[in-house]
């Protein structure tokens, strides 16, 4: 019964908000069409506003790529994580996930299709991939779009959060799935 009901509801709750809160604001005369228009343009221009933000970070991530740097920085970290217990095919995606989304998502796909998306690293790439973001990424949007030049402990906290969202999902899944 309760999956019943989660899977109609999963179905019809993206149509019902849409069709819910042009009738709100029609029922609280609030002009819909144009204040849409109004958010439109406003997101247009933070939109504009961020770009040189994100350039930077693409190019800053290509460089560290293209220059050999990550991968000496996972050869350095590589017999530590392996001390742990996180499998060496982790190691880059555990790099490349506060750098770069897509970047760790082609990651997790060639992880699936090597190990099989069953296997205890496939298991535990997804659920750290799903566990972690991309801190980088937030910091550079977010703080860009707002102004804010000095990020103080912000770095550190979404790196201690990713760092704990990733050993987090090497834990939990080792526990679920077995060695």
């Amino acid at each position: 019964m309760f999956v019943e009901v989660s899977e109609q509801l999963s179905l019809w709750i993206i149509p019902l908000l849409l069709l819910a809160v042009p009738l709100v604001g029609y029922l609280r005369r609030v002009s819909v069409y144009e204040a849409f228009v109004e958010g439109a343009a406003d997101g247009f221009h933070t939109a504009v506003r961020i770009m040189p933000f994100l350039v930077a970070m693409m190019v800053a991530i290509n460089i560290f790529r293209t220059s050999g740097a990550m991968d000496i920085f996972i050869s350095f970290l590589q017999p530590l994580l392996i001390l742990l217990g996180v499998p060496p095919d982790l190691v880059p995606l555990a790099v490349m996930r506060p750098l770069s989304g897509s970047g760790a998502l082609g990651l997790t796909t060639e992880i699936l299709n090597t190990f099989g998306p069953d296997s205890l690293v496939g298991r535990i790439a997804s659920t750290a991939l799903a566990s972690t973001d991309t801190t980088f990424y937030i910091l550079t949007v977010y703080f860009g779009a707002v102004g804010i030049r000095n990020p103080r402990y912000s770095v550190f906290v979404g790196l201690l959060g990713d760092l704990v969202g990733f050993f987090g999902s090497v834990y939990i899944c080792k526990q679920l799935f077995g060695q």
